[in-house]
């Protein structure tokens, strides 16, 4: 066979078996498309009978729910309608009412009418009976004077003369009864406006003494303190003023001085130089010089502290450092800056119960005792001096001015905030602990009460206690009866009424026992 022939059979053979296999191939894949075809048709037949039976069952539901809904809408219509009628009825009864109400209120309109048609005529013919009366009245008063031969001047002058003599008793009678009234009801008023601004206002009293005690650390300080042949406790003398005691006391020294003021400088020098340890004549000077300054400043604070307190306006610095030393001043063991407060919230109280200015009635009572802060130096008595020193450091008020100087009835008074001021100033002063008995004086009524109650025959022992209230009396047993002791506390009992002076009453006991001792072995 020829080659070239033989090429072309292997090429034909090659091309042929290429077409067969592409022919193939594409069977193959149409009747892939025709199977996915069928496949696709399948899913989307089943999924339109299911769009059909959701629409099928949507449709249902929508129809169950309006009929649901028809049903609650025509029950609520129902409802409305039931209460429309009501209201309809309501309505209508009101309607009935109302027009009953109209009927009635013209009826009374007609009787209106009818009363001031009546009321006018008769106000008519009593215009008319009045001027006829009056006419008549000018006649008979024209024919009196002409009688009586006086003019309506002097007969009225004559009359009231007349009247006036007949009821000047009668007038004095009343006149007399009113100021009794009045004066009752005043009285009444004031005790109760004090009772009142008692009740409002209390305050804390506390009691100083002229002495002070300084605590050390131990003995040998009080050496130190004395000094080299007494040195360092002349120079601390000398700067402060004071005097100070170094006894046998243990763990003391005392600083005494009439001048709150300085002792109680003297005191915090002291402290300051024991806590300090050098203690020596130019450190004595300059921790005494720094304490005054300190003392000064304080006190200026304690005076603008208690201008707050009273709730007032501006005040010099003078009189400020005046009311602070009123801090260290005391007077029948009352603080006299306390009571001055006191005072003059008392007065502030009572200021504005009887309608005055509390303002001005509480400067008056602060600035009261204002001459205490400084009657040891000046001459004359606290209200003298304290209206010197406020007329000086530029208080105008006379008001203020007066309250101070005549609060102890030292001047004649001429303003009511003058009474006001006394009036507190008593409240203040007799107030239960505002001036308590010294240590002395009430140590000294104890024993004045045992001894009393010591000198009966019969009587062992007698012991004051509840401060002075009660006496317990021990008699002996052998000596006295039953009946003697009866008699031996009454006449206890007399005594001290008539010997002692006391405040309110004390109670006398007397015990009589008998004991019977004895020891088992």
């Amino acid at each position: 066979m020829d080659p070239l022939l033989c090429g072309i059979c292997i090429s034909l053979a090659l091309v042929l078996g290429l077409l067969g296999g592409f022919g193939a191939a594409r069977l193959v894949d149409r009747s892939r498309l025709n199977s996915t075809r069928a496949q696709a048709n399948e899913i989307t037949e089943a999924a339109r009978r299911e769009a059909d039976n959701i629409l099928k069952a949507a449709e249902l539901s929508s129809k169950e729910e309006l009929l649901q809904n028809r049903e609650n809408l025509e029950r609520e219509t129902e409802e409305k309608r039931k209460e429309l009628r009501e209201q309809e009825r309501c309505l209508e009864k009101r309607e009935d009412g109302l027009e009953q109400k109209h009927q009635v209120l013209v009826k009374k309109e007609r009787v209106l009418e009818n009363g001031q048609r009546k009321l006018s005529e008769r106000r008519s013919e009593l215009e008319k009976k009045t001027e006829e009366a009056e006419a008549v009245r000018q006649q008979q008063m024209a024919e009196l004077h002409r009688i009586a031969e006086l003019s309506r001047e002097q007969a009225q002058v004559l009359l009231l003369s007349r009247i006036e003599g007949e009821l000047a008793e009668e007038i004095a009678h009343r006149l007399r009864k009113n100021e009794e009234h009045i004066r009752d009801a005043s009285e009444e008023k004031s005790r109760e406006i004090l009772a009142t601004c008692i009740q409002r206002y209390a305050a804390e009293h506390t009691a100083d003494t002229t002495v002070s005690t300084v605590d050390i650390p131990s003995d040998d300080m009080k050496g130190r303190i004395i000094g080299r042949e007494g040195r360092n406790i002349r120079t601390f003398e000398k700067c402060t003023g004071v005097d100070v005691i170094v006894d046998d006391t243990p763990g003391v020294v005392i600083v005494s001085a009439f001048d709150n003021v300085r002792r109680e400088t003297a005191r915090l020098a002291l402290t300051k130089l024991i806590q300090d340890g050098r203690i020596h004549p130019s450190r004595i000077e300059e921790v005494v010089t720094e304490t005054q300054a300190e003392m000064e400043k304080h006190i200026l604070e304690v005076g603008k502290k208690a201008l707050q307190d009273a709730n007032l306006g501006a005040l010099h610095e003078k009189l400020l450092q005046l009311l602070g030393r009123l801090k260290f001043r005391t007077s029948y063991s009352q603080n006299v800056l306390q009571h001055s407060l006191e005072v003059a919230h008392l007065c502030g109280m009572m200021a504005e119960e009887l309608g005055l200015d509390g303002r001005l009635a509480r400067r008056c009572g602060l600035l009261h005792d204002i001459g205490k802060a400084a009657d040891h130096e000046m001459e004359g008595g606290h209200p003298k001096i304290g209206a010197e020193l406020a007329k000086r450091y530029g208080e105008t008020n006379k008001e203020v001015l007066h309250a101070i100087a005549g609060h102890h009835d030292d001047v004649t008074i001429d303003h009511i905030y003058t009474v006001l001021v006394a009036a507190a100033d008593a409240i203040s002063s007799s107030r239960p602990g505002a001036r308590r008995e010294t240590l002395e004086k009430y140590v000294k009524r104890l024993e004045e009460l045992e001894t009393v109650a010591s000198g009966f025959p019969g009587v062992e022992h007698a012991y004051a206690i509840q401060a002075g209230r009660e006496v317990r009396v021990i008699a002996n047993a052998s000596q006295t009866s039953d009946g003697d002791a009866l008699r031996v506390c009454r006449e206890i009992a007399r005594a001290i009424e008539e010997q002692l002076h006391y405040p309110g009453e004390i109670k006398v006991t007397v015990v009589r026992e008998t004991r019977a001792v004895e020891y088992a072995r």
